[in-house]
């Protein structure tokens, strides 16, 4: 296990709007970025584009995240592609992932529908560890919030795994 090493991800799931009920699907995109703890800076950087299997990419879903259909159906791969390219490339069970929130949930939820392992076994919920360092107790935070309050410019567009991805390494390289 490589301690000074996170990976940070974060995922793009289908979604809809239907009468003011945000609703989300399948992955579609899965953003990294990992870090160097020893060096403190972001030194690789990935995004995959998910092919759902029975989902689709309603318009309110391409609006919020850039990502349309003809985008998945020209980059996009199934997801048991995407997760050997993860650990290739990222180190898989050997790394640390980390996200905002529960992506990991969320990505364990569908390997397992899919019949699919999950590409890594250690996991830090990078909101929680930032709600006890600056002892927010029960009062959640959202990413871009947190990342302002900590005077770290966002940079690029929010809902964009590739970008959040990145923005949540400079953030995590603070906390840690």
């Amino acid at each position: 296990m490589n301690h000074n090493r996170i990976v940070c991800f974060d995922l793009e799931m289908c979604c809809w709007n239907e009468n003011g009920v945000g609703t989300t699907g399948e992955i579609i995109e899965i953003g990294l970025a990992e870090i160097d703890l020893v060096k403190g800076e972001i030194v690789k950087r990935a995004q995959y584009y998910v092919k759902p299997e029975q989902d689709e990419v309603s318009l309110f879903c391409a609006e919020l995240t850039g990502i349309t259909p003809r985008k998945i159906e020209k980059q996009g791969r199934l997801l048991g592609e995407v997760l050997k390219s993860m650990i290739k490339n990222f180190g898989g069970t050997n790394k640390i992932y980390a996200a905002w929130g529960r992506d990991d949930r969320v990505l364990a939820q569908e390997c397992q529908a899919k019949g699919l392992e999950m590409p890594f076994n250690e996991y830090i919920n990078l909101a929680t560890l930032y709600r006890i360092q600056n002892r927010l107790k029960d009062k959640r935070i959202g990413h871009k919030a947190a990342q302002e309050a900590k005077n770290i410019a966002w940079e690029g567009r929010q809902h964009s795994g590739y970008v959040d991805a990145y923005n949540l390494a400079k953030l995590a390289l603070t906390m840690f």
